[in-house]
């Protein structure tokens, strides 16, 4: 028997500070000094029970109030706590205490990776922040590290556990933190934790993952796989209520045919092996290595063999046809070898190993694989039979393809090419057709672009005298359709708010995707703007967040309102400028009555003409044009019609007596538009422009005219 132990066999680094910690403390206690552990140490049964004969005690949470006060009343007490950690108050009591307390000593024991772990659960977690941490909610470890959280959290088993939680209300939960952050316990299966990783970047792509899983049990891990590849038997040491003992066996019995898992030598001395096999022992983190030594030893005394079987491994036969099941040993571009317990290799080719022509063979199997096929030749010359998975996959598979039909379930699969009139997609080891019309990819598109892809189809049809069927993506995607517009349907009411994809534009509105279903928003909901085209505010492809306004479920149509209050030019213009305020503002048209000025955009201010300047003028286009910026004073707001007067005469440095006329003036153009000729006539006196009317005013009207002529020497 040859028989490999484990490099990294036995205590980690964090176990080992722990136990040295406690072997110092029990050599160097005084007369009358009580050692004690928070909970088992290790979880060790053979350490535990050595170290209890020798004056280690076992002391739980209960039991802090005792020692306190035998502490205070002076009793000599010195209390570790595990290399698994401890609940964070009980760990800032037992402190406290240690610093108020001569007689208590607190030996904080936590191994520095559990310790880590702790840090970035306090740290990601509180307001805002939401924390899952992939382990055994029942371990002491977890139990710790779950107690340092600072607001919400989940500790969730595995992968299973965690997609069933997001399942039934989590991933819905996870949308309403701004960050979600995630980290395993320390001897988690690190296959497992990268499995979690892929299903929770599925649905929160922003998580923060934390690599947590103790380097040295990694290489643990990653040691016994190999180890398992290699070996006819692998034992693993340990106690079975250690995960970091469980956790390497797990892996073995993936890997290896023959798996013990044994506690101490008297367990190892039951095991029978073949005097030539190959024999590895690898053990948990909690396990001394004084137990392995002696497992060890007890293996290497095993003498008994099974002959009879091995002789007939030896002269085992095969026979074209037969099923047989091998395991790989070695992989090439071209096809993996097979043990199959006889003389004879067996051989699969890469057409026959698998139907996807471009797939790697190594990313199909792994060597220590055990792969059923059909053998098609054997050679007892060359001591090679030529197998072909691709039958034994197939037989199995076409059955489960039949049920798949006459039920209407949804299968998957891979497209592996693409061919004349459809695509070829592999369900199990079945070459499916899917025809072009039932791939959902438009006409005269490319094909090649569902190549490689895992497509959800149904059977359509099956012709089982020659084992073809036919499958279609239309089909699923149409079902699926369906059944998200009927909860929409279901659910959807006025007022709900959406971040939906912009898919067209009209001359009117644009339509944006609800998840299934499109609503419109209407081009006087897209802005509080009068625009032309929703594209002068949206585009194909923007996301936006949209209210839903009116319901129509009759016709199916939802109406969206994509403006808001925070978007309203006179909310903006309200919050920003009061009555009083100046502002530089910019002319956007002239009037025979004023001017008037953008304040922000939407939002027009008029300046009479009487606020204009310091003198009178005949129009504002003689001191203002369309374009300028000028300074201006906010006089009046007229918030119910959503009016704005303005002035630019109120600032300038006009002297006490400067005409009162001009304010006398205002108020008359304020009236309605058709004054404003009235009193644009006294200033246009060019002969040129002067009509009929006005060239035979009343005799009346002759003094007031010449009024102002004679009041312009004097201005």
């Amino acid at each position: 028997m040859k028989l490999k132990i484990a490099e990294h066999a036995g205590f980690c680094p964090g176990v080992r500070r722990a136990t040295d910690a406690l072997e110092k403390a029990l050599e160097s206690r005084a007369g009358g000094e009580s050692i004690y552990t928070l909970g088992r140490l290790i979880h060790n049964d053979e350490y535990v029970r050595e170290t209890e004969s020798r004056g280690a005690k076992i002391a739980a949470g209960e039991d802090i109030p005792d020692i306190e006060t035998r502490a205070r009343a002076g009793e000599k007490i010195t209390l570790l706590i595990r290399a698994h950690g401890e609940h964070e108050d009980t760990v800032r009591r037992l402190a406290a205490l240690a610093g108020e307390c001569e007689n208590f000593t607190f030996l904080d024991c936590t191994c520095p990776y559990v310790e880590k772990v702790r840090r970035i659960a306090r740290e990601n977690s509180g307001e805002g922040k939401f924390f899952i941490l992939i382990g055994a909610p029942e371990h002491p470890e977890v139990e710790g590290i779950m107690s340092c959280l600072r607001g919400d959290g989940v500790a969730l088993r595995d992968s299973a556990e965690l997609e069933k939680w997001l399942a039934e209300g989590g991933e819905e939960l996870l949308g309403r933190f701004e960050t979600v952050s995630a980290a395993a316990q320390t001897t988690q299966l690190l296959e497992e934790w990268k499995k979690c990783q892929r299903i929770l970047k599925k649905v929160y792509t922003k998580v923060q993952i934390f690599d947590t899983i103790c380097i040295v049990t990694e290489e643990r891990q990653r040691e016994a796989e190999q180890l398992s590849l290699t070996s006819d038997v692998m034992i693993v040491i340990g106690s079975p209520s250690s995960s970091n003992s469980r956790k390497p066996f797990d892996v073995c019995r993936e890997k290896c045919g023959t798996v013990y898992f044994v506690g101490n030598a008297a367990e190892a001395a039951g095991i029978l092996v073949p005097r030539d096999a190959r024999v590895s022992v690898t053990a948990g983190a909690s396990t001394p290595g004084s137990v392995i030594q002696e497992v060890c030893k007890t293996m290497d005394e095993q003498k008994t063999e099974n002959f009879e079987e091995l002789l007939e491994n030896s002269i085992k036969t095969l026979n074209t046809g037969e099923i047989v099941e091998g395991t790989v040993t070695a992989i090439t571009n071209n096809e993996i070898h097979l043990d199959l317990g006889t003389k004879t290799t067996g051989v699969i080719a890469h057409d026959k190993a698998t139907n996807d022509p471009n797939a790697k063979l190594s990313d199909l199997f792994k060597v220590g694989d055990v792969v059923r096929a059909k053998v098609i030749k054997v050679s007892d010359i060359d001591g090679i039979a030529t197998l072909d998975k691709n039958r034994v996959d197939a037989d199995k598979n076409w059955n489960k393809l039949v049920e798949a039909y006459e039920s209407g379930e949804i299968v998957e699969g891979k497209v592996t090419e693409a061919v004349k009139g459809g695509v070829i997609i592999n369900i199990d080891g079945v070459r499916v057709f899917i025809p072009a019309s039932l791939t959902g990819v438009p006409r005269d598109n490319d094909l090649d672009i569902l190549v490689g892809t895992t497509q959800r189809v149904k059977i359509i049809e099956l012709k089982s005298e020659r084992k073809k069927a036919y499958a279609s993506i239309r089909a699923v995607q149409r079902e699926e359709r369906r059944a998200k517009e009927a909860e929409f349907w279901a659910n959807i009411k006025e007022g709900q708010e959406f971040d939906g994809e912009v898919k067209s534009l009209t001359s009117y509105g644009a339509f944006v995707d609800l998840g299934g279903v499109d609503g419109m928003v209407h081009n006087t909901e897209l802005s509080w703007l009068r625009i032309k085209h929703p594209s002068e505010v949206v585009s194909v492809g923007d996301v936006i967040h949209v209210t839903v306004k009116s319901l129509d479920r009759e016709r199916k149509r939802v109406s969206l309102s994509y403006k808001t209050d925070g978007m309203n030019p006179w909310n903006q213009f309200t919050e920003k400028y009061s009555v009083g305020d100046e502002a530089d503002v910019k002319i956007v048209s002239l009037m025979p009555f004023g001017a008037f000025a953008e304040l922000v955009p939407g939002v027009d201010g008029l300046i009479h003409i009487s606020q204009i300047t310091d003198h009178k003028i005949a129009t504002p286009s003689e001191v203002l044009k369309t374009g300028d910026i000028v300074h201006v004073k906010i006089t009046d707001v007229n918030e119910a019609n959503h009016r704005i007067s303005l002035s630019i005469r109120a600032l300038m440095d006009l002297p006490e007596d400067a005409p009162v006329e001009e304010d006398e003036e205002a108020p008359v153009e304020e009236a309605p538009v058709e004054e404003a000729p009235v009193e644009e006539a006294p200033a246009e006196e060019k002969p040129k422009r002067t009509r009929k009317k006005v060239e035979e005013p009343a005799p009346e009207e002759a003094p007031a005219e010449e009024a102002p002529a004679e009041e312009t020497p004097a201005e």
